[in-house]
């Protein structure tokens, strides 16, 4: 006689865990601000947020990529979930940076090209060994959705640089993608290529997507990357691209940077844009720019004028 043996019954916490857990699931990072104002970190899966027993995401970035994963593991099987209420922040704190590489698309190159006055430095730079790195922001500088960017107040020609991002941790490995928009002033990097710092590093100058997706070993490199700004509710620029024509390797890039610096709480490397607007075009105040790439969602940032400092107060800084 057949025995049909009865599956026994599983915790219906465990299921819906297990299936969390499971590779097909997108795991984000994510740095939040609870109701009491406690700043906490947590993995975001589906719409829950499992807090991270760790004071610092630069903390979490001390450890290796195995052991992120365990960590992020664990606090999905055993946390319990976040209360609702809480408020998504920029991902990177404490001593982590932002870097960005340039002119690593064909297109970015033939945009410098196009609008500076020392047009040779660009097309040298896109071939040769060493690559364009940069210091983008500290972690304080940096906004994330929905949170307004600056264009300068003495530069008449800005534009967004949509970016896929990679997230590194102290150890030099890959941990996680998120997306980037790079604000830059056109008219001051083209006036002279000495000038970039001043038309990439200023206040909100620097956006990330809240959070960054977990990187698996088996992440398929091609990403499509959209860029749409809007004016008034209509869609005034429209561009795409796609991680599969940069000119350089990622892990190369994450080498470069980290060839003559340490970063002993990770870092974020933009690593270039391949949209640009066509030279006649500049955001506005009030514009809104809405970035997407396949497989981390979008990054939403309207647009305004970082205020100019009062005369008075400009004047007692110098005499000071």
């Amino acid at each position: 006689m057949l025995v049909q043996r009865r599956r026994p019954n599983r915790h219906p916490v465990h299921e819906t865990r297990t299936r969390l857990i499971g590779r097909n699931m997108s795991k984000r990072i994510v740095r939040y601000r609870t109701a009491n104002g406690a700043v906490e970190i947590g993995v975001r899966v589906s719409d829950q947020v499992f807090p991270i027993p760790v004071d610092t995401l630069g903390g979490l970035l001390m450890e290796t990529k195995q052991e992120i994963d365990r960590i992020v593991g664990q606090a999905i099987w055993e946390g319990e979930p976040a209360e609702s209420g809480i408020q998504l922040l920029p991902p990177v704190d404490g001593r982590m940076e932002v870097w960005a590489a340039g002119v690593t698309y064909r297109r970015s190159k033939d945009a410098r090209v196009e609008e500076s006055t020392q047009a040779s430095v660009y097309e040298l730079v896109y071939d040769a060994q060493r690559p364009e790195l940069f210091f983008k922001a500290a972690p304080w500088r940096v906004v994330t959705n929905f949170d307004t960017l600056y264009i300068r107040n003495d530069s008449e020609l800005n534009v967004p640089e949509p970016e896929f991002a990679v997230v590194v941790n102290a150890d030099g490995q890959i941990v996680g993608y998120t997306i980037c928009n790079d604000m830059s002033s056109r008219s001051i990097e083209g006036a002279n290529p000495l000038y970039l710092p001043q038309a990439k590093v200023y206040d909100n100058s620097c956006s990330l997507n809240d959070g960054f997706v977990l990187a698996d070993d088996d992440d398929e490199p091609d990403r499509a990357i959209v860029m749409e700004i809007l004016r008034e509710n209509e869609l005034v620029w429209y561009g795409q691209s796609s991680t599969s024509q940069l000119k350089r390797a990622i892990p190369d890039l994450v080498k470069s940077a980290r060839s003559n610096l340490d970063f002993p709480e990770g870092f974020i490397l933009s690593t270039g844009t391949g949209i640009v607007p066509e030279l006649e075009f500049t955001v506005r105040p009030g514009d809104i720019v809405v970035i997407r790439i396949d497989g981390l969602g979008k990054l939403i940032n309207p647009i305004s004028i970082r205020p100019a400092r009062e005369k008075q107060q400009s004047e007692s800084l110098v005499t000071s």
